[in-house]
């Protein structure tokens, strides 16, 4: 199966020229999973609540998933893209996932990153695995997470211990490291990783932010498959087999999941809870 990401600089609060920017390239592709950036119909860096609130949609009815929906079914690719989701009074930094079908799969990010812990609430719904069926391919199961999770190592384990063959990480990186931190994520859990990162700048105040680039795709062994540059639109496509996530072995005693330890993790922590005897 072909897997992609689309690499660009959106447009701050402009939903309509984000939208457009991704639809020129929809007649272009050929793929089964396309995987978009984080906030990519809104732009990052919110001068205020106000702005933000102007944006945020509704997540499926919103205009910005039913644009996802007709692209996946013009594709007959499973879309991942990260928009801010508006529920009620809460805004969550989301990403979804739609398949040709029109199924939404939605996850609202976890880990909030700087500004984004004042504007956004967090996520509550853990991390989602997906079962994907594609018309060009083998089945596969896609996890989900956006951006900062990748921070944590315990996001991407979550995913491969739901059995995750491939995690989608729409993102608008700023800091240097993740580029060089996701090979290891894919390595260590033995997954495939699509980072679809922005390029550009973004002011407030007297403060700017520079997105790094360098989206790329990762195989379960840790290589780089593809990686884009940091300045400029690029999509890239990878051809991957999902299933060469599934033997999780190191060699012929060792397996990257099943010789964990929760149990001596757990004692571990407990014995730092406890109160130091006297």
């Amino acid at each position: 199966m072909n897997a992609a990401y689309f690499q660009f600089a959106p447009v701050y609060l402009d939903v309509d020229a984000n939208l457009e920017k991704v639809a020129s390239q929809i007649p272009s592709l050929e793929v089964d999973l396309l995987v978009l950036p984080e906030l990519f119909t809104s732009g990052y860096f919110f001068q205020s609540s106000k702005d933000l609130a102007e944006v945020a949609e509704p997540v499926p009815e919103g205009r910005s998933t039913t644009a996802i929906r007709d692209w996946a079914a013009t594709l007959d690719a499973t879309v991942v893209a990260g928009l801010p989701e508006r529920d009620g009074e809460q805004v969550y930094n989301s990403a979804v996932a739609v398949q040709p079908d029109g199924t939404v799969d939605t996850y609202r990010k976890v880990h909030l990153y700087y500004e984004e812990t004042v504007l956004f609430a967090p996520g509550n719904l853990g991390f989602p695995v997906v079962d994907v069926a594609p018309s060009g391919g083998p089945s596969y199961r896609l996890g989900l997470m956006v951006c900062f999770d990748w921070y944590f190592p315990e996001a991407a384990r979550s995913l491969a211990l739901k059995g995750a063959d491939i995690i989608a990480h729409p993102s608008n990186l700023v800091l240097p490291h993740c580029p060089d931190a996701m090979p290891v994520r894919a390595r260590e859990n033995h997954v495939y990783t699509i980072t679809a990162n922005r390029h550009g700048e973004e002011t407030k105040d007297d403060e700017t932010l520079t997105f790094i680039g360098n989206s790329e795709v990762c195989g379960p062994t840790g290589e780089i498959l593809r990686r884009a540059p940091q300045d400029c639109d690029e999509v890239g496509v990878v051809e991957v087999d999902p299933h060469d996530a599934r033997d999780r072995h190191i060699n012929a005693y060792n397996d990257v999941l099943a010789d964990r330890r929760p149990d001596a993790y757990m004692t571990e922590l407990r014995q730092r809870a406890e109160p130091p005897r006297t």
